[in-house]
């Protein structure tokens, strides 16, 4: 055997994760705790593909970076280490997506997906890459792809190419439980977008748009009216929809993701919805976009456009208790 097919001697501590596992019919799988792969976007350059040394598992083909969880490691945190200490992806230059979870019953494999916020060369800092490239989505598939990323990207290229958009009714959702709101509209404004800032941190369930993956890190718009356009005084998010001049993202709560983004209704409240929803899609057609609100009338409206829309109780109850 040649030396470029066999594993580096393992240099440091082992963690308990760093384990083969045993399925019910032999299959055997690296990671006790599962394992988690990095999928790093950038709109101008694409993908960061790796080139899996031909000592690995399923050694010479293309795929992410990737590994091993630790005992008690988020899959995102795993993720985010394995492609920094693979090839050396900063963390504070991405932000979330979305997951996806491939789960054997015995063993899971999570792909994290991010976008990139500033620009960055990976390296190699270990014997598991042949090469690192940057490659364009439409090129992905002429390379010969690890055989589960290859199920997997055609999917992944549809949730990259067509992100997740959350527009929150803030009055009705704030106006859905009697718990005093109308005595201070901004601080329960306030208190809302802390809430779904904290929320956000950990992504939310697929299921609020009907994507087929794990959780979601959606653009966000939430639309104030009237006294309650004072909670976005505290300066933490972005104003009048944040698409024309983004902010960076946010690290207020820990990992970075996009920051919320407020939107001032002139007027009314549902007329802004309206056209929030109507300018996503016309950005793109194929966003799955879900409307937050309990109003029938304000729902006929956006559903005509083609958004979907949960009520104000789903959302609540994803959120943490009410600080």
């Amino acid at each position: 055997m040649a030396a470029s097919d066999r594993p580096p001697p393992r240099t440091g501590p082992r963690d308990p994760g760093d384990a083969w596992v045993e399925g019910p019919d032999g299959t055997r799988m690296w990671g006790r705790f599962g394992s988690a792969g990095l999928v790093a976007f950038d709109p101008d350059r694409g993908i960061l593909l790796q080139h899996r040394a031909v000592w690995s598992h399923f050694g010479g083909t293309w795929g992410i970076p990737g590994g091993a969880r630790h005992q008690g490691e988020a899959a995102v945190d795993a993720a985010l280490r394995e492609a920094h200490e693979e090839a050396g992806v900063p963390v504070d230059a991405l932000t979330p997506l979305f997951s996806s979870v491939r789960d054997l019953g015995f063993w899971s494999y999570t792909t994290v997906a991010a976008r990139t916020v500033r620009p960055f060369e990976p390296s190699m800092n270990d014997a598991e890459s042949l090469d690192l490239a940057w490659v364009p989505p439409a090129d992905v598939e002429h390379l010969p792809l690890h055989p589960h990323f290859a199920e997997d990207w055609p999917r992944l290229r549809a949730l990259l190419e067509h992100p997740a958009v959350l527009i929150v009714d803030a009055a009705n959702v704030v106006g859905s439980r009697p718990d005093g709101w109308w005595r201070d509209r901004a601080g329960a404004a306030g208190r809302l977008l802390s809430n779904l800032a904290a929320a956000a941190d950990d992504g939310f369930a697929a299921d609020m748009f009907e994507v087929n993956a794990g959780s979601i890190w959606p653009r966000t718009a939430v639309v104030l009216e009237g006294a309650a356009k004072a909670a976005a005084a505290a300066g933490r998010y972005t104003l009048d929809g944040g698409r024309s001049a983004r902010a960076g993202p946010d690290t207020s709560h820990g990992r970075n993701r996009d920051p919320l983004w407020i939107v001032h209704a002139a007027g009314s409240g549902d007329d802004e919805i309206v056209n929030q929803a109507g300018s996503f899609l016309a950005e793109d057609p194929d966003a799955p976009i879900t409307v937050v609100t309990s109003d029938r009338g304000l729902r006929g409206r956006v559903t005509g456009l083609g958004a979907r829309v949960v009520g104000a109780g789903s959302l609540l109850d994803r959120l943490p208790p009410g600080r």
